[in-house]
């Protein structure tokens, strides 16, 4: 059995913890990553396979938020950021049909009138009545007072983008249930644009004007060309050899500082603070015993389960020229998918040049169940959905599932003030820190800027105390 003493133990090795454990060695400060599996990165995982790259879990850093193309670049990884290709294109399902989102538009919102006037995805009424949208009273409540994507939606833009805009699209990023999904904590530009200009098409209209805001050329997303895998092999080099153990779940945290780790590997760790970068069920498990709203408040927060399925074709299999990135599936259309990405339409040397990758999104808040159909019929599902929009003529070349059960956090109504409740309680255990998607931030630039935003108050912490001892020496 190995001891360890460190200043800070860092449980778990996502892109959280990962990002926690690089501010730490910044600053100087010991510490090790325990992570349960047997690789780092969390749902963060690509794969080559026959000349294909092959993201399962997500694919994409988002540049609106910079943190984690900021962390790219310090870690050497600035020069092999790659954008999307062109056209940026991006499809929702309707009817059978794929219509494309209008480029002057946020997240379906539009901003300038005449593409929003020649879309086919909603009818002249529900046009009618998202362009209403401007004379629509602001909510009279407390600011602070939260709502559900899709309450905010039906009252300002009316049921129909609802159905066919914030559920596919708002709530399908998060593979959640539109109806109880925050409006405030996963939309906050979206949320305050409401409360501060009355109008989200007329905010978002202005900062589109604003010359500080105009569309960046290379659209709106960059990756890397081995997909986003290699940030994370980056960061685990970045952090120096023997700082991440892997095949080693924590299985007990005692003491009040120093803490005691024991883990299923036989090791222990000894170390005067804890950053817990797991899964929010996971995290109130180990933080039970420690007063029961702080496991309380972790155990409540809801996780929802999907499977990725990529499929490799011919190009000539496929007679849909597939010129975008992909596209999203309203519930109302039933096609027991959730979307659909065009890999190797929308990134670099993701295929063969005569070939093509794509993948499904299954499961979710709107399809609990998927997880328990075998790889088998997660294929067919997915060829039954693609089939009537992509034409595809032959079998595929080959296929991959990949399974991700309570992977994607479901930050639901008041999740903001459940955090502020776990914030306050953890204020009486110094020492212990949280962090991770089921908490301040759900998408990849969030996690990584939370993650270090936590290692520097680690870091923090741990030199006022050291302060403190000089002080008040015992």
């Amino acid at each position: 059995m190995s001891a360890i003493d460190v200043d800070v133990a860092v449980v778990g090795a996502g892109i959280a913890g990962l990002s926690a454990a690089y501010e730490l060695s910044r600053r100087g400060v010991s510490f090790v990553v325990l992570e349960s599996g047997s690789r780092a990165g969390g749902v963060i995982l690509s794969e080559d396979v026959d000349g294909f790259t092959i993201d399962a879990g997500p694919d994409a850093l988002l540049i609106q938020k910079p943190e984690a193309i900021r962390l790219c670049r310090e870690i050497d990884l600035g020069d092999r950021l790659v954008p999307t290709l062109p056209p940026r294109v991006a499809y929702i399902q309707r009817g059978g049909r794929l219509h494309a989102l209008p480029a002057a538009s946020v997240l379906g919102i539009p901003t300038r009138i005449a593409p929003f006037l020649r879309m086919r995805l909603f009818s002249a009424a529900g046009k009618a009545r998202m362009g209403a949208e401007l004379f629509v009273p602001r909510r009279r409540a407390d600011s602070d007072d939260d709502e559900s994507i899709g309450s905010f939606m039906t009252r300002r833009f009316g049921r129909e983008a609802c159905e066919y805009l914030a559920e596919p699209l708002l709530a399908g990023i998060h593979a959640g249930d539109v109806d109880r999904l925050s409006m405030q904590a996963l939309f906050p530009r979206i949320f305050e644009a409401e409360r501060t200009s009355g109008s989200v098409i007329r905010a978002f209209r202005a900062q589109a004007r604003s010359p500080s805001n105009a569309p960046k050329p290379d659209g709106a997303f960059y990756s890397l060309p081995r997909g986003l895998t290699e940030m994370v092999e980056a960061l685990v080099g970045a952090l120096g050899a023997g700082r991440l153990v892997t095949n080693s779940a924590v299985e007990t945290i005692d003491g009040n500082g120093p803490f005691t780790l024991r883990t299923s590997s036989g090791a222990t760790v000894t170390a005067r603070g804890v950053v817990l970068a797991t899964p929010a069920f996971a995290t109130g498990r180990l933080l039970r015993g420690r007063g029961s709203e702080l496991s309380r408040v972790c155990e409540s927060i809801p996780y929802a389960s999907v499977a990725t399925v990529a499929l490799a074709y011919d190009r000539s299999a496929v007679t849909n020229p597939l010129r975008g990135s992909g596209f999203v599936v309203p519930r109302v259309e039933r096609t027991g998918i959730l979307a659909a990405s065009w890999l190797s339409s929308k990134w670099p040397g993701r295929a063969p040049h005569d070939r093509v990758l794509l993948r499904t999104f299954i499961g979710g808040a709107r399809d609990p169940d998927a997880l328990a159909l075998d790889d088998h019929q997660l294929v067919e599902r997915s060829r039954q959905a693609l089939q009537p929009v992509l034409g595809m003529t032959r079998a595929p070349l080959f296929t991959r599932v990949y399974r991700w059960p309570r992977a994607n956090a479901q930050h639901e109504v008041g999740h903001r003030k459940l955090v502020a409740v776990l914030e306050a309680a953890l204020s009486c255990h110094r020492g212990l820190f949280v962090t991770g998607s089921g908490f301040r931030g759900a998408g990849i630039p969030d996690c990584v800027a939370d993650g270090r935003k936590t290692g520097e108050a680690a870091a923090g912490w741990l030199m006022q105390s050291e302060k403190e001892k000089v002080n008040f020496p015992p």
